[in-house]
């Protein structure tokens, strides 16, 4: 009888152990699964916002573009037959036009994925620093420390830009900030990045659904970033984002 108590309760004991093991197997395949289906929903909405902002960078270029193009051509040629009276306001609508043109010409630029590819990440940023810098919207610096590395794959620059993007807009938008800096620290495995202005600020809790700021943490997360975004009335707004450049680089050479 007691063989028989030890076998039947090491039978229970090998079949619950058995059993949870099983259960546990199924609950990571699930987590793993669900992880795996948010990260192609995210990857599918980037893509699909990568596609649109293309679509309208080339619009702006294209149409408004064209549309500016002719004014000015046609400004250029009324200029001979204006009175002197009114001259100085003919050069400075002159003057505007082709204004309006260049920026039309950045910002489709700005909007353009392969553009950013070709231009490299931090050109990229840079760029986009000089065309606030010259529209007087803001004074905006670029500092960069370390050793600058190239991106393996360059999907991770295109989003990382795109956080900072986006950044940059709602500091121009709504912070009321006289100056914006962002750095880029290149260390052995991460790069590091701040951008931060001396703005207003906001209440955090009073932004947690913001569509803007859950773009740029969805965003993050795709490239296995750790991302942060501190601020405070009267404080102004800091955004952190910690990107394993090093990890990434292989992850991509893998897929090669």
């Amino acid at each position: 009888m007691i063989a028989v108590l030890v076998i039947v309760t090491t039978l229970i004991v090998v079949f619950f152990i058995i059993f949870q093991h099983r259960k546990n197997k199924l609950l990571l395949d699930k987590v793993k699964q669900q992880k795996l289906f948010e990260e192609a929903v995210s990857q599918t909405r980037v893509e699909i916002q990568e596609q649109t902002l293309k679509y309208i960078g080339q619009e702006l270029h294209d149409n408004i573009g064209q549309l500016l193009s002719l004014a000015s051509m046609q400004l250029g040629m009324l200029g001979v037959k204006i009175g002197a009276d009114i001259k100085e306001p003919y050069i400075e609508t002159q003057k505007i036009i082709k204004e309006s043109l260049g920026e039309v010409r950045a910002l489709s630029k700005s909007l353009n994925t392969e553009v950013i590819q070709n231009r490299g990440f931090m050109e990229s940023i840079a760029y986009e620093l000089k065309r606030l810098n010259k529209l007087k919207l803001i004074k905006a610096d670029l500092m960069v420390t370390g050793e600058v590395r190239t991106f393996e794959n360059s999907k991770d620059s295109i989003i990382l830009f795109r956080i900072l993007q986006e950044f940059i807009s709602n500091t121009v938008k709504h912070s009321k900030a006289s100056q914006l800096t962002i750095t880029l620290d290149y260390q052995p495995a991460l790069l590091q990045m701040k951008a931060s202005d001396n703005g207003v600020g906001f209440l955090m809790d009073a932004v947690t659904e913001r569509s803007g700021l859950l773009n740029m943490k969805s965003r993050a997360a795709l490239v296995e970033s750790d991302f942060e975004l501190i601020s405070s009335p009267d404080q102004g707004t800091v955004l952190s984002i910690s990107y394993p450049i090093t990890k990434r680089a292989s992850k991509a050479l893998e897929l090669l």
